[in-house]
């Protein structure tokens, strides 16, 4: 079995995040998006049972190299990095178009996903959590699409899922190939050890552009940002001693700020 699965390269969510012209500043404190842990554990899980191999696929900077890395260190077998400068700002569209692109490459194929049989996708992403690309990397890919996965299974030449939300529980399969988003309750991503990380210096990561994808540089976003604006700065808190009156207060504060 093949997999791939696709992960971002994104700001610290520790760090201070900033926009200039419309786009989120990156190469600054980068790391590999928290919530493609579980993506990666998943398609190792799956190779480790099922035998294969797992490709680790990003689109970004140069530098995006290393979530691939970590990638590699967690179990990932090889990576390929998607980087050309026509590519900065790229909304969903685009990047959807793009690593279909890549997966198709991937796969040895001109469209679709060849020899690919499973690609695995995060939730989100920290930067912008919209959950949009796995459905529209489905899309572009025609592909199934098995979303918000909390629980994972493949058995010959099916994927099945389980999702939840709230007290609504879903199970739900297609044929493969599909493409399959799990959430932070579908595994525990494994930490790597030294052997792990030692190991992953000598596999091997591709780093492709547009061009040797056969696509032409987007004239723009599909979806381009028309305003932004700075988060105002934190106000501070208002604090009340309770003698007697601290309900009445509320109540007030409540109902003058429009709350109630």
């Amino acid at each position: 079995m093949k997999t791939v699965v696709c992960i971002k390269h994104v700001p610290d969510v520790q760090s201070e995040r900033r926009l200039e012209d419309g786009r989120l500043v990156r190469g600054e404190d980068d790391v590999l998006n928290e919530l493609d842990e579980n993506a990666i554990e998943a398609a190792v899980s799956i190779a480790e049972e099922l035998g294969g191999e797992v490709i680790a696929l990003t689109m970004g900077p140069e530098d995006a190299e290393d979530s691939v890395r970590r990638a590699l260190q967690m179990g990932a077998d090889s990576g390929v990095v998607v980087s050309d400068d026509s590519l900065a700002g790229a909304d969903v569209v685009a990047t959807a178009k793009t690593l279909a692109a890549a997966i198709a490459r991937i796969g040895g194929a001109s469209s679709g996903t060849g020899d690919v049989d499973l690609i695995v996708t995060g939730m989100a992403s920290l930067d912008a959590m919209t959950s949009m690309l796995p459905g529209a990397l489905a899309a572009a890919l025609e592909v199934p699409a098995l979303t918000l996965a909390s629980c994972l299974e493949v058995e010959g030449a099916t994927a099945t899922i389980t999702r939840s939300w709230g007290s609504v529980r879903q199970t739900l399969s297609a044929p493969l190939p599909a493409l399959v988003s799990v959430t932070d309750q579908a595994n525990e991503p494994r930490y790597p050890n030294f052997a792990a990380m030692r190991a992953a210096k000598k596999k091997p990561v591709e780093l492709w552009d547009l061009n040797e994808l056969g696509l032409e540089p987007s004239a723009g976003p599909v979806l381009p940002v028309v305003h932004y604006e700075e988060r105002p700065a934190r106000q501070a808190g208002i604090i009340r001693t309770d003698a007697g009156e601290a309900g009445r207060d509320l109540a007030a504060w409540l109902v003058d700020n429009k709350l109630v």
